[in-house]
C-alpha cells in the first residue's frame, strides 16, 4: 500500500474494518473529496466507538447535506442513527457498493445482476451463471434483482467534471474530447496527471452516491461487511 496516497489508505482501512485507521486517514483527506468513501468508514469507525469519530460524524452529516447529491441524505442519516438519531427504515446489505455500480452502469447490452440477500454478494448476470444457479439450492435464495442503465450516468460525470475545472483552454480540450464515439477512452487519454487522479475520486464518489441511492429505493442500507 503507498502510504503517500490517503485515498488508497482510506479505502484498505474501510475494506479491512479497521476504524482507527480510517479516523486517521480521513484527518489527511479533504473531506469534500471523499464524503462517501470516508463516509462508510466513518459508521464503521463509530460502530467501533473510535476516539475522534463523533466529532468527524458530525462534520461529515453537514458537509452531506450540504452537498446533497445523489446518496449523500442516506449516508448522512446512517451516520447520524450511529449518534442518536432515529434510525433510517432500511434493511442493512453488507454489500461492495464499487461492485453494484459496475453492474448498474455496465455495459447497455448485460441483463444486470443479481444481490444474494444472504450475503450481499453482486453477482453479474451471465448466461453460464444463470445455468449454474438454476438448481434446488438456488431456489432456496433470496435475490434483489439489479438493472444495467449503461453508460449514460458516467458520460454525465465527464460533463461535471469538466465544469469543476477552471482553466478555459483544458474545459473546452476536454469538451472536445467527450464528442462522438469513443468519448470516454479519448477523455482518459486527454486527462493531464493532475486532473486524473481528481477523476478518480470524483468519479467514484458519484458511483458510490448513485449505487447507495438505488439500494435505499430498494429498501436497504449499507450494513457491515463480514469478514
Amino acid at each position: 500500500m503507498d502510504d503517500g496516497d490517503p485515498r488508497r489508505v482510506l479505502r484498505g482501512a474501510t475494506y479491512r474494518g479497521d476504524g482507527a485507521a480510517v479516523v486517521e486517514a480521513l484527518g489527511r483527506l479533504e473531506s469534500s473529496a471523499c464524503l462517501q468513501l470516508g463516509g462508510d468508514g466513518l459508521v464503521l469507525a463509530l460502530d467501533q466507538q473510535v476516539v475522534g469519530s463523533e466529532d468527524l460524524a458530525d462534520r461529515w452529516i453537514a458537509r452531506l447535506r450540504d452537498r446533497d447529491g445523489e446518496g449523500d441524505a442516506e449516508l448522512a442519516d446512517q451516520i447520524a442513527a450511529r449518534l442518536g438519531a432515529p434510525s433510517p427504515m432500511l434493511r442493512p446489505l453488507p454489500v461492495e457498493l464499487d461492485a453494484l455500480a459496475d453492474v448498474l452502469e455496465g455495459d447497455p447490452t448485460s441483463p444486470g445482476g443479481r444481490i444474494d440477500l444472504a450475503t450481499g454478494d453482486v453477482w453479474p448476470i451471465f448466461a453460464d451463471f444463470l445455468t449454474d444457479m438454476a438448481d434446488d439450492e438456488d431456489e432456496e435464495r433470496e435475490w434483489l434483482e439489479v438493472p444495467c442503465y449503461g453508460s449514460r450516468p458516467a458520460y454525465r460525470d465527464m460533463e461535471a467534471f469538466i465544469a469543476t475545472i477552471d482553466r478555459e483552454v483544458r474545459r473546452e480540450a476536454l469538451e472536445t474530447a467527450i464528442q462522438g464515439r469513443g468519448a470516454f477512452r479519448r477523455f482518459k487519454d486527454s486527462l493531464a496527471e493532475d486532473e486524473r487522479t481528481r477523476w478518480h475520486g470524483f468519479s467514484e464518489e458519484r458511483r458510490r452516491g448513485r449505487a447507495r441511492a438505488w439500494l435505499a429505493d430498494q429498501g436497504f442500507s449499507v450494513g457491515p461487511r463480514r469478514v
